[in-house]
């Protein structure tokens, strides 16, 4: 990643005028005008809304930056503003190379026109020639892949031919800044792999914007995050720690007043201390070792105060007690608790996550309470106990979520939720290729 500046937004702001009638726009437009020259006071025929407060923020060349955030926080306006499709009410933007934008269905298309026809009207958006736009025209109808509906008025087409056609179209005009928006989410499972595919090469050269509500897109693609709330910037920084807060904003607003989530920090001192360290070179014996550490006491997270996590415990089934994990023996999971409220239905269950804070794998005791409901007493221990064959790592540091939660599948609250309860150490890994490994039984090349 460069350390040139590329987008640079300073106090960035957008206000909307929404009148409650047709003709309010026309008072507007010409009431307060006589009303200033025959020296009465001005009334205003609108009310404003504040898309956009005061954003403020750098994006270097070839970073990654994910924007999230609910519905109506402001992040479809950011990106419009920095695209250049929406003026700002005031603030100062500064955004250096060509812009690509997948922005939401059909922006940029005439719904009348062909396929054929709009992307050659796309390209000329994007400064291509004609003779550009023909030459790369064969590479962006196969990338598209929807046949001879490119032919079709684009009218007929359903989101998922849109949107494969938008996106192979900002594939080829050599884009310096790619924005996307949550657009995505209405491709194919196969297109979907095409895009990423392309996304991940892009990322080598080039300065991404990425516009997602799935906060396991956001933490494995970008390496930073803002979040949007109410058109004000909530908080920046690693999409780690920006996704664990946007996680507990969003749960404490489905609970409302049912739980209150409090903080659950880890000592002061701490607090800004690195997490993972930086690998190092890799090793070449092949022999799988991770080593386990409890990290509860530095540990975030939030809680309600009806339970705590006391314990989260993983340990080797084998006999062996040399403290070491060597992947594919058998372990034990234990996150043990203390309910300080009666639970109805008591859930304990846990999440490995790599580095970025991407899903390994997980479990819970849900499906037991479903079928035993068995309550807990205030005051009372309760423990989930899991035994699973221990997945082969490649090298680095990976974490351990734990939480205690009491409800069903449709309807729970989490009284604690803490991450990185537990560190696993790998060094000299077996595994070379996907985020986790399997003990093969046999690799053979044959001629036949």
């Amino acid at each position: 990643m460069s350390s040139e500046i590329v987008i640079r937004v300073k106090n960035l702001s957008k206000c909307f005028n929404i009148y409650d009638q047709p003709r309010d726009r026309l008072k507007q437009a010409i009431l307060p005008r006589l009303q200033r020259l025959f020296g009465r006071p001005q009334k205003s025929y609108h009310k404003e809304f504040w898309a956009l407060r005061n954003a403020d923020f750098e994006i270097r060349r070839g970073e990654t930056v994910g924007i999230i955030g609910r519905n109506g926080s402001g992040k479809s306006t950011l990106l419009q503003l920095l695209c250049g499709t929406l003026t700002p009410t005031h603030g100062d933007i500064e955004v250096t190379g060509k812009v690509a934008a997948l922005l939401e269905l059909g922006a940029g298309f005439n719904p009348e026109f062909t396929g054929r026809e709009n992307v050659f009207l796309s390209g000329s958006f994007y400064g291509l020639t004609r003779e550009q736009v023909q030459e790369r025209f064969d590479r962006i109808a196969a990338f598209a892949d929807i046949g001879d509906h490119i032919e079709q008025p684009v009218k007929t087409y359903s989101s998922g031919m849109f949107v494969r056609l938008a996106f192979a179209v900002i594939a080829h005009v050599d884009a310096d800044i790619l924005v996307i928006d949550e657009a995505l989410s209405v491709g194919d499972a196969v297109f979907t792999q095409k895009c990423m595919r392309f996304i991940r090469s892009f990322q080598e050269k080039g300065t991404l914007l990425f516009v997602s509500h799935d906060m396991q897109s956001v933490v494995n693609l970008c390496r930073n995050a803002i979040w949007l709330n109410a058109g004000e910037t909530r908080m920046k920084g690693t999409s780690k720690n920006v996704s664990e807060a946007y996680l507990k904003y969003t749960l404490q607003e489905v609970y409302g007043e049912e739980a209150i989530l409090l903080s659950a920090a880890p000592k002061e001192s701490t607090l800004d201390a690195p997490m993972f360290e930086e690998a190092g070179p890799p090793m070449l014996d092949y022999e799988a070792v991770a080593s386990v550490s409890s990290n509860l006491f530095d540990a975030k997270g939030w809680k309600t105060g009806d339970a705590e996590i006391e314990a989260v415990q993983l340990e080797s089934l084998t006999g062996e007690n040399d403290g070491i994990l060597r992947g594919g023996e058998l372990v034990r999971m234990v996150v043990r608790a203390r309910a300080h409220q009666p639970l109805e239905r008591p859930v304990i269950g846990f999440m490995v996550r790599d580095r970025l804070g991407q899903n390994l794998f997980g479990e819970n005791t849900l499906s037991l309470t479903a079928l035993d409901q068995a309550r807990v007493a205030a005051g009372q221990m309760f423990e989930g106990e899991f035994v699973f064959r221990l997945p082969m790592l490649p090298d680095g540091q990976y974490s351990v979520t734990a939480s205690v939660a009491d409800g069903d599948l449709h309807n729970n609250v989490q009284h604690h939720l803490l991450h990185d309860a537990l560190i696993i150490n790998v060094a000299s890994s077996k595994v070379r290729w996907g985020l986790v490994g399997v003990p093969f039984e046999r690799v053979t090349l044959n001629c036949i």
